[in-house]
């Protein structure tokens, strides 16, 4: 397939090598020398906007860090008259559910397609996405997510795909609070972090959180490495459950104790 290709970064870069090893011709937005030399070394074309990167296109992957640059990339650059009429947009960027329908009512076909897991998943062909969106699209799709993605997980209309990665990174969060007081109380009890860490993926009490923490050593150090998106999304969780009339429960306290107010 011809595919075009938008945020090529942490998570993008091993996509589009996965891409290219699959056999697609992918032409990718580069705007600095160091972004350019990474999508050559992909073996993807670089071109300089969202809208080269758009046209002839039979899909468009959107793997930007944020809900404001996926708007700004898919309704404020021309992309959607770029694109084929019967190409699709798969939006990787964790965000609000209300920016992918806003895409579909400005004429683009579009799945949402949130992604779980990091850049080794994608090298290894094993990331985990939640798809969201009409039949068609959804098929149109496939193709492309299978060259880094198993399982794609199908999960109903449009926006689901986020609603799920939503929740998925709310409870991730508590999870990640959870162990941070563990880890504390184990402070208390006269025992190293390190000790703890190295025990509990052994454990009953083993999950992805723990394993995730125990990997890099600390709880800050996992923090660190992930904070900044885990406040993102926990962010618009958030502002969804307000605008429902509703709140995260028992998991904000312990969303607070991993990221703070967010």
């Amino acid at each position: 397939m011809r595919i075009g290709f938008v945020g090529a970064g942490r998570m993008g870069v091993p996509m589009i090598r996965r891409l290219v090893a699959a056999g697609h011709s992918v032409r990718a937005v580069g705007r600095n020398p160091a972004t350019r030399e990474m999508i050559g070394a992909a073996g993807a074309t670089t071109v300089g906007s969202a809208v080269e990167a758009g046209e002839n296109a039979e899909a468009v992957v959107i793997c930007v860090f944020t809900d404001d640059q996926v708007r700004e990339v898919c309704l404020g650059s021309g992309l959607l008259d770029t694109m084929p009429r019967d190409s699709v947009l798969i939006l990787h960027t964790t965000g609000s559910p209300d920016t992918a329908t806003a895409i579909a009512a400005a004429g683009g076909r579009v799945v949402d397609a949130p992604v779980s897991g990091g850049p080794h998943n994608i090298a290894d062909g094993a990331i985990t996405v939640f798809l969201g969106g009409d039949a068609e699209a959804v098929e149109r799709a496939r193709p492309v997510l299978s060259a880094y993605a198993d399982p794609v997980l199908p999960v109903g209309a449009l926006g689901n795909g986020q609603r799920v990665k939503l929740v998925n990174n709310a409870l991730f969060a508590a999870q990640i609070g959870l162990v941070t007081e563990a880890v504390r109380f184990a402070g208390q009890l006269g025992l190293a972090e390190s000790e703890v860490l190295a025990a509990l993926p052994h454990a009953s009490s083993s999950s992805r959180a723990v394993l995730s923490v125990a990997a890099k050593g600390s709880v800050a150090a996992f923090s660190e490495s992930v904070g900044d998106f885990l406040r993102k999304d926990v962010a618009v969780a958030r502002d969804l459950a307000d605008r429902l009339g509703s709140d995260l429960g028992l998991l904000d306290p312990a969303i607070r104790a991993a990221v703070g107010t967010a």
